[in-house]
Parts: structure tokens; sequence; C-alpha cells
């Protein structure tokens, strides 16, 4: 039986859409900075577990080891609640134990913003996380995709591929972001916050 409670550790939770179609798309970067994590931390596959993947991971820092769990929900983006839902409940735990990983069209590309809190701000698969978890008070960490041209509808936007002057810009936020994550883990959402809500892409 996995640690439930307080015992459990923290959870990171990447929103996406699943399929190969979505992989490239501005709404799926939190799901490739779940990818960064796992190739750091050698985790495998992992487990269908939830409605969504979940992988099982102890990082160690500076002689620390955290229990860490980390979920990609396989619901499509605006039911991602129902997967978070299920895992919080399995294992006990509370919403602020947990980091939200996002895009954010209201964010530069390449911007990165931690939060503890607040509205999901027009973000469909946050909204449903608060929604099943009563809380607004549920960490996140929004990645900027940039906004949607004047003529674009803002969802055929966030479903589109980056273009390729974005691509390198794109990928080095999600490293970033990757980093962001681990300090969390073993850090004070206020460090985080402090280092990363400041940091700009050269």
């Amino acid at each position: 039986m996995d640690d439930q409670g307080h015992n459990a550790g923290k959870f990171v939770v990447g929103l996406g859409n699943p399929g190969r179609k979505y992989e490239r798309t501005r709404h799926n970067v939190g799901f490739r900075v779940l990818d960064v994590l796992q190739r750091r931390w050698n985790l495998g596959e992992g487990k269908s577990a939830f409605e969504g993947r979940l992988w099982r991971a102890e990082p160690a820092r500076g002689g620390r080891i955290r229990r860490v769990r980390l979920l990609a929900p396989g619901t499509y983006m605006n039911c991602s609640g129902r997967s978070v839902r299920k895992m919080l409940e399995y294992y006990k735990a509370s919403p602020d134990a947990m980091l939200v990983v996002l895009d954010d069209m209201a964010l530069e590309l390449g911007r990165l913003r931690v939060r503890p809190g607040g509205s999901a701000g027009g973000h469909n698969g946050l909204d449903d996380i608060l929604r099943v978890c009563g809380t607004t008070d549920v960490p996140r960490l929004r990645i900027g995709v940039g906004q949607s041209p004047g003529v674009m509808d803002p969802k055929d936007y966030v479903l589109s591929a980056f273009g390729e002057k974005e691509t390198e810009d794109i990928g080095a936020a999600i490293e970033q972001a990757a980093d962001a994550v681990e300090m969390w883990i073993f850090e004070d959402i206020a460090k985080v916050m402090e280092t990363y809500n400041r940091k700009m892409q050269d």
C-alpha cells in the first residue's frame, strides 16, 4: 500500500491532452515538464492510475530525499479535476501539497509564474481542478505560451503547435519550469516565486 496522508509527500500535476496529435501543442507544456522530470529522475513509463499516468520518485538534494508523485491526467484538459480528485482521495492528501503545471496565454512566451493559489484565470483545466478541490488554494506554475493573434480563436490557438522561432524559447522555458518544480519539492514556495517569477529567457 502506498503511503497516505502526510507521509504521501508532494504531487506534481502536469496538464495537457492525451494523444499524439496534441503532443507539441501549446496546451501540453504541462505534460512536457513531466517528461523532463521523468528523464532527469530515470522514472521509465510509470503506470496507469487515476485515469491518467502516474510516476513515483524520490529525488535527492543536499542529502535530503523527498517522496513525489507525478500525474498526467488522461481525461482531456477540461476534465482534469476528475483524475486529480481520485489521486488526492486515494492518498488522503491536501490540495496544497500539489503543484499544477499549465500553459498561460496571458504570459508572454517563456515567462514563468508561480503562485500559491488564486483564480483559474480562464484556464479550463485548472478551473476544473479548483472546482473538485473546493478551494483556490492550489499551488500552480504557469508557463507563458503567448497571446493568440486577434483573428484566431483562443481555443484553436492553444491547440496549435509552436512556430519554428518559438520552439527554442519554449524548450528552454520547459527545462526552467522543471527546475522550478524541483525547487518547490525541496523549498518554500516563496523562494520559488522569488527565483522564477522574475526570470525571463535571454
